[in-house]
């Protein structure tokens, strides 16, 4: 029996939950839905590691990120030893325009340059939890329980993130931040794609 971590404050924070038009297309298109979980695994952990490189005073950062970015690794290396194991090949796949329309709203200066890319992190964290919950009822056994497995670490993600923004600057400050980032997202989320990717938005 899958046991489903329990993510209501991720739903809570985020804009919206994910269209049923998406679920439907994840489920016509399962291949596509393996590669691109594995690249987001990648890109979760260069994300992590980028940071690493670039805020090297934060020892706080420096910590959580590196236990994120080994994390993120691991779940890239289950991802696709399921691949293998269902016969799934891995093709290049373009980007969705998810993350990259995300970070165009990355303020230039810092502090606010890292405050917005930690919120960011963390929505994108919260997205991919809440998507996960999404399909879990609609899977076979093993990808539900993989699935599944998840929930509590990139929960946990999503809280790392958050907390790193409001230590980094003040709750106050995320908290006005954040509104025009998850509206954003919303749009992203809830507007036509012509390609599916784990973050895209609804078929056309």
């Amino acid at each position: 029996m899958t046991v489903v971590t329990d993510i209501s404050p991720i739903q809570a924070f985020l804009a919206c939950e994910t269209p049923r038009k998406w679920v439907n297309w994840a489920l016509q298109s399962p291949e596509i839905l393996l590669v691109d979980h594995a690249n987001c695994e990648k890109k979760a952990a260069s994300t992590a590691l980028n940071l690493m490189y670039r805020y090297v005073e934060h020892h706080k950062l420096l910590t959580k990120l590196s236990r994120m970015a080994r994390e993120e690794l691991r779940h890239f290396e289950q991802v696709i030893a399921i691949m293998k194991k269902r016969g799934v090949s891995y093709p290049q796949l373009s980007a969705s325009r998810y993350a990259g329309q995300l970070h165009k709203q990355v303020r230039t200066y810092e502090p606010a340059r890292l405050i917005d890319t930690l919120l960011i992190g963390a929505i994108i964290e919260a997205r991919s939890c809440e998507r996960f919950a999404a399909l879990i009822p609609e899977l076979d056994e093993e990808l539900a329980e993989f699935y599944a497995s998840l929930l509590k670490s990139e929960s946990r993600h999503f809280t790392d993130y958050l907390k790193l923004a409001q230590e980094i600057s003040s709750p106050e400050e995320v908290a006005a931040r954040l509104p025009d980032l998850l509206q954003r997202e919303r749009e992203l989320i809830e507007e036509p794609d012509t390609e599916f990717r784990f973050h895209s938005g609804i078929p056309t």
